[in-house]
């Protein structure tokens, strides 16, 4: 089972950006931007997935807003939800938004885009990330990159780590383990993607969450809430993220990232991006633009790894801090695949049905 060691990083890492570095930043997302559309012309509203925020107020995005409120006097109004929760709260809000930008996780980014949910923007720097972590029609843009993971707590199991989704029904876990809910957090509907494609389609994949009903807990709305309840010891294991997880690693210790593996005994995980779009009918769409490019800069994507224990979105950006090289160590060996995207947000709907006839949930 890879842990990542408890990364020392620098204080250089984590401060805000040199004044003279984030003049060119902010200077470059500025050019030829006018006024807010809306409002005083001061404030954005973001609705996000959690992960990014640290409890603390620090990690990425705190060290995110307070670089671009120095640098523009815009000040980011922050509201954290589930990824499946932040779209249905846009979706309900249609008539009157609030939001300005919204930051959530596949297959909801799609989701929101095929609700029109969604504005047209192209951030700068977009053109350097991946074809494959973008929309091709502009309407949503990768800004960390991410993957999934399982965790349990390293310092109970530490002589026998779970490393198999077989492993997970032994009676030991009984009440013990507990993943977030499909269909309304990311990561939970990530549990589903990797133990279809584990497991060997659908059918098989319900049949095994069925089994694993008798040591799951029951569901959760929000992946975070479950990292601190591993890391004491109330549960043994749960799904994750690699960024989330990482990042809280230095407060909370005890999680140990695995990657289950299926049939062939190999780990696999998939990317899980955090994705960015304009919300469309934003109150402050110019503002909401500004905010966009300034999370591509290259000050900014060079401190992903750093300040929020992700990958780097840019294909130009090659963080060498010791979370990076602790981050890439951690996916060494595993086997990442790609899912079928298009149809998971097609036939979403009916496996999440399937999920809870399986489960009772």
């Amino acid at each position: 089972m890879p842990v990542p060691p408890r990364p020392h990083l620098p204080r250089s890492l984590r401060s805000a950006a040199a004044p003279a570095a984030l003049a060119l930043a902010l200077g470059a997302v500025l050019t030829g931007c006018g006024t807010s559309s809306g409002g005083d012309g001061k404030e954005i509203t973001l609705y996000s997935a959690d992960g990014l925020k640290a409890e603390d107020g620090g990690g990425f995005y705190g060290k995110v807003f307070k670089d671009f409120e120095r640098g523009t006097g815009i000040k980011v109004k922050y509201v954290e939800g589930g990824s499946g929760e932040i779209v249905q709260r846009l979706a309900r809000e249609r008539s009157r938004t609030k939001a300005d930008v919204v930051v959530t996780l596949p297959p909801f980014i799609q989701q929101a885009d095929g609700k029109k949910l969604l504005d047209t923007y192209t951030p700068k720097g977009a053109d350097k990330v991946a074809d494959g972590d973008k929309d091709p029609a502009g309407k949503w843009t990768s800004i960390a990159g991410n993957y999934f993971c399982f965790i349990c707590n390293s310092e109970k199991l530490k002589d026998t780590p779970p490393k198999t989704w077989k492993d997970l029904l032994d009676p030991k876990f009984k009440g013990r383990i507990q993943y977030s809910t499909p269909g309304v957090a990311g990561d939970g509907t990530a549990v589903l993607i990797k133990a279809m494609h584990d497991l060997g389609g659908k059918d098989p994949a319900m049949a095994y969450l069925k089994d694993l009903q008798r040591n799951n807990v029951g569901p959760s709305r929000s992946t975070g809430q479950l990292a601190p309840k591993v890391d004491k010891g109330e549960l043994l294991v749960a799904n994750g993220d690699v960024q989330m997880n990482f990042a809280n690693m230095r407060s909370m210790p005890h999680q140990g990232i695995f990657f289950p593996a299926g049939d062939s005994g190999k780990p696999t995980t998939f990317a899980l991006p955090y994705a960015a779009g304009l919300v469309k009918g934003a109150p402050h769409a110019e503002n909401a633009r500004k905010f966009l490019d300034f999370l591509l800069t290259e000050e900014v994507q060079r401190d992903v790894s750093a300040a929020g224990g992700g990958f780097a979105a840019r294909t130009d950006v090659k963080a060498d801090d010791p979370a990076a090289r602790a981050l890439a160590g951690l996916l060494r060996g595993v086997e990442v695949f790609r899912p079928d995207w298009a149809d998971i947000d097609e036939n979403l709907g009916s496996y999440v049905a399937a999920w809870k006839a399986a489960t009772g949930s």
